[in-house]
């Protein structure tokens, strides 16, 4: 028989939501509870009968809550095979009586982490009874319901009331398998969390988890299937933000407000007011300016066709001034870290559009894992924390830049760090003007980026494309001049680039020969 009639219900939970309505429908059923610390007092409180899980093993609680589950007669009830001879002779001889559903949040480890608790609070939140039952019990589901989530209190009282009081093999097979990618995600998180505390930057094992957060319509294309997991990082983006209104988050909405809202992350809101314009996870116009407003319209000049059903993400609270500027063309998402009253009812008017705020800018500097799958596996790498500010630049031509070719040229490479590789990035007073990105070679995406700048110039009706009298940024090293021959082409009239290629000296004398500044940073943003 598949059905499992509910007669024993053991309940141990953190997080108490619909805790008393779900355990006072338990015992409207005839289900007679055992419970532990809080969660029994809750119960009791609750006027409704209770057994302390004390009361059940003969022991106390003890070691500050640490020991009270580990026991036999809590596991021998969960893990017991009902029908089996053996096992039904082990639980008479020692008193065992069977658990036919466990209900099981744990310890708030995730959410220390994310308020940033100390070392050893985050011990304390390291739950241990709490995944040793889940496991027994999950592992015994042919017996056994699981219930790891609140949000599943509703399902198992539909099935026992379809079921006469009994839990359905379906069920049980359900809740089991997310009780397992429970106990896996809490695990990961907090190996995750111990290695790094430790030093690990290689541990023997990895493990990723994540909690759902939204199942996507579908994924790059039509045919693929999808859903967005938020992990317990805590870092603001578009995983912690707030959607204000707006239609429903795609996966390549979520993908490319990432990488827009990591880029705006870059400039300090304290100095400049900064905004991003990306499509397909590039951007396609980057600025700074002396108002949200400013810096958009300068960003939106970069490629004025690209940025048609982009995203936009900006470093400041969302004014009035520069909704109304943005709602103007297409935009799918726009994403800051607050919006005011008056951008917001703005932004309303566009039903459709997507607003997002995140409380919070990403640290650029912060550590961090960046993650990739490939066939068989994945590749784990640190996040690209280096920030040019903070990189030691070196002059290697004759000429020195001048201050203002400086600030262009650290805006750049500030942008060309999000920019896929190759990257070429022509910047003039704090603005893109031309961006090449993806391309199999260097000289493709410096031409590339030239082409863009003229293409807005003419669209633009300017005499001469921006690049003319820009800075140009590379990702990684000229391999050979000819990139730098494109760029000068151009117009441009300084160059940073890390360096460190074998024909360094070969591209450096032909910046001399045509006049250019360039500067080293000795530092590589690929980005793949």
């Amino acid at each position: 028989m598949s059905e499992r009639p509910v007669a024993r219900a053991l309940l141990s939970v953190s997080d108490k939501t619909g805790l008393i309505d779900f355990a006072r429908a338990l015992v409207e059923r005839g289900v007679a509870l055992v419970s532990t610390g809080g969660t029994a007092k809750a119960i009791a409180e609750a006027g409704l009968a209770v057994q302390d899980v004390s009361d059940l093993t003969g022991f106390p609680e003890m070691m500050d809550g640490r020991v009270k589950t580990l026991h036999p007669k809590v596991h021998g009830g969960l893990l017991a095979i009902r029908g089996d001879a053996g096992h039904e002779a082990s639980m008479a001889e020692h008193a065992i009586l069977p658990i036919d559903l466990l209900v099981v949040n744990l310890y708030p480890f995730e959410a220390a982490l994310a308020r940033g608790a100390d070392y050893d609070d985050m011990v304390e939140n390291i739950d241990v009874g709490g995944p040793a039952m889940i496991r027994g019990a999950s592992k015994n589901h042919a017996h056994v319901a699981v219930v790891v989530d609140v949000a599943d209190y509703a399902s198992v009282l539909d099935d026992m009331a379809a079921n006469g009081g009994a839990t359905s093999l379906p069920l049980r097979k359900r809740l089991a398998a997310k009780a397992f990618s429970r106990t896996a995600a809490y695990d990961a998180a907090i190996g995750t969390w111990l290695s790094g505390q430790a030093g690990e930057t290689t541990p023997a094992f990895r493990a990723l988890g994540g909690t759902l957060a939204q199942g996507l319509r579908y994924g790059e294309n039509p045919h693929q299937g999808a859903s967005f997991y938020r992990t317990a990082e805590s870092r603001p983006g578009v995983a912690t933000a707030v959607q204000l209104q707006g239609k429903e988050l795609s996966y390549n909405n979520l993908n490319d407000t990432d990488a827009a809202y990591e880029l705006a992350g870059e400039f300090d809101p304290a100095r400049t007011a900064a905004c991003v314009i990306v499509k397909h996870a590039n951007p396609c116009g980057v600025a700074e300016g002396a108002s949200l407003k400013d810096a958009y319209l300068a960003a939106l000049a970069c490629d004025p066709v690209s940025a048609f059903g982009g995203i936009v993400a900006l470093n400041r609270t969302l004014d009035a001034e520069a909704a109304a500027e943005i709602v103007k063309i297409f935009t799918e998402v726009i994403i800051a870290p607050d919006a005011t009253d008056e951008a917001k009812a703005i932004v309303a008017a566009k039903k459709n559009l997507r607003l997002l705020v995140a409380g919070a800018l990403p640290d650029p500097r912060a550590k961090g894992l960046s993650v990739k799958t490939i066939a068989g596996g994945f590749l784990a790498q640190d996040r690209d924390n280096a920030v040019v500010d903070d990189l030691e630049l070196k002059v290697v031509t004759k000429r020195t830049p001048t201050e203002a070719e400086l600030a262009d040229l650290r805006f750049a490479f500030r942008v060309a760090k999000h920019v896929k590789s190759n990257a070429i990035v022509y910047a003039r007073g704090a603005a893109t003007v031309g961006v090449g990105a993806g391309q199999m070679s260097r000289v493709d995406s410096a031409r590339i980026a030239a082409r863009k700048a003229a293409d807005a110039a003419e669209a633009a009706g300017a005499s001469e494309p921006l690049t003319r009298g820009a800075v140009v940024a590379s990702d990684a090293f000229f391999p050979f001049a000819d990139g730098l021959d494109a760029a000068i082409e151009a117009g441009a009239t300084a160059v940073i680039q890390p360096g460190g290629s074998m024909r360094d000296a070969e591209v450096i004398a032909r910046a001399d020969e045509a006049g250019l500044a360039m500067v080293f940073t000795g530092v590589r943003h690929f980005r793949h």
